[in-house]
């Protein structure tokens, strides 16, 4: 059976460059990628992939940006060194069979999020997510897997019930109600993942408990009303696209292994 493999790219990258403890340097880039293009190959040799996706994040401001801001503007930037070694190391990468993806205005997870929807929809096989990113554990709802490379273990829905307290269908419900400070997603203030968490199992999605809960005359209830607006583009901001025009076939992302 055929299967895809999709991987976060910078997500690997970053975590790697950013688990040594040395200032930023062109060695400590060099040996980052080094280190980031072995954890590429292992995936290949572990999953056995017909297909692979390979997205990287463009660069520059997107969609969300345009829709707020203020998003992602406390995240500290890439690293000069690291952002000027990833065109080699993305050459790399298609040395051995990979076709990169970096689209202008969406970021990697839009590009992994229309991928792998369409690869479902169309009934081609497998699908699996190589990241650790919150946002992407959404496509567990549709039938992907996601592997987490660096703990080498697989989440699935009953790891997203235990972790997040929800339904990986309601996980960007409760993204948008509990915020994300690290994307700057303001979400509604004073409501932390498990109030978040116990509002959706007790109203069911977002709708409803604004319907519901956003009636309440409570603290709670008087913030989800006042807030309803900024909730609104939260939830627009953690959704991912999932009609991204990525300009490949499936034939172009086809991979044989060495």
């Amino acid at each position: 059976m055929a299967k895809l493999l999709a991987i976060d790219g910078l997500n690997i990258v970053r975590r790697v460059y950013e688990a040594s403890p040395e200032p930023d340097s062109d060695l400590k880039a060099s040996i980052a990628l080094r280190h980031a293009f072995s954890s590429f190959r292992n995936l290949l040799d572990a999953h056995a992939p017909t297909h692979v996706l390979a997205a990287f994040d463009y660069g520059g401001p997107t969609w969300r940006h345009a829709l707020y801001p203020r998003y992602r503007e406390g995240r500290a930037p890439m690293p000069g060194v690291l952002r000027e070694a990833l065109p080699e190391f993305h050459e790399r990468l298609r040395k051995v069979g990979l076709h990169v993806l970096m689209l202008p205005e969406v970021e990697a997870d839009d590009v992994i999020g229309t991928g792998i929807m369409r690869w479902l929809a169309e009934g081609r096989g497998d699908a699996v997510v190589a990241t650790t990113d919150k946002d992407l554990h959404a496509l567990i709802a549709h039938g992907a897997l996601v592997w987490d490379h660096f703990k080498g273990e697989w989440h699935d829905d009953a790891w997203v019930r235990n972790k997040f307290g929800v339904a990986p269908e309601r996980l960007h419900d409760l993204l948008a109600l509990m915020g994300d400070p690290t994307d700057g997603v303001p979400g509604v203030s004073k409501v932390g993942m498990k109030t978040a968490a116990r509002l959706l199992n007790a109203y069911g999605d977002l709708d409803a408990v604004m319907a519901g809960a956003g009636i309440l005359k409570t603290p709670l209830g008087e913030r989800l009303r006042a807030e309803r607006e900024i909730l609104e583009v939260s939830r627009k901001l953690v959704q991912l696209k999932t009609d991204v025009r990525l300009g490949v076939t499936w034939n172009m992302l086809a991979y044989e292994s060495d």
